[in-house]
């Protein structure tokens, strides 16, 4: 692999790096991909428990820690997708309050039952239509950076412009 500098100018960027080395699975997953190209079968078959491999995809996919090729199948068989790491070095260029900050190292490595009760209401207010981060940051009393922050720790979400948006959960 070449000298891809990973270059964070965002700090809600930090929000899918943390939650990939802090997660033992994830961090095992991207080490594998640092090293060659792999289907998701092949990553599965390499973990002891091949659980959550498409959820960690995912999160490195919206990241954008990892890249996507098809894979050339035998005759009469189907490509496939496979995987790689993208970058091997890391550099945050960003300045943020420690407000924001500490929003997102909770976003990220907590389990926290309210975590998790707030993730709902996210999802519950883009089915009823509500996009807007600001308009959801305002409604639940934290910040955009916060919402943004669960964003990118769920794997069905993502931030687009000035909202929210349910990606699709096939790779």
């Amino acid at each position: 692999m070449t000298g891809h500098i990973r270059i964070v100018n965002d700090p809600v960027e930090l929000v899918p790096l943390l939650i990939t080395f802090n997660t033992s699975t994830y961090k095992q997953i991207y080490d594998l991909l640092n090293k060659s190209w792999m289907t998701e079968d092949e990553l599965c078959r390499q973990l002891a428990n091949g659980d959550n491999v498409d959820q960690c995809l995912l999160v490195l996919k919206k990241g954008n820690l990892i890249e996507e090729q098809w894979r050339m199948p035998e005759p009469g068989k189907k490509p496939i997708k496979e995987y790689r790491a993208t970058y091997n070095k890391f550099r945050a260029n960003f300045q943020c309050n420690f407000s924001d900050l500490s929003d997102l190292l909770y976003i990220s490595i907590s389990n926290d039952e309210d975590l998790r009760m707030m993730v709902e209401k996210v999802e519950d207010e883009l089915q009823a239509g509500n996009t807007s981060i600001n308009d959801i940051a305002r409604k639940f009393g934290v910040s955009p950076v916060f919402i943004k922050g669960l964003a990118k720790r769920i794997p069905h979400l993502d931030v687009k412009g000035q909202g929210l948006v349910l990606i699709d959960k096939t790779l």
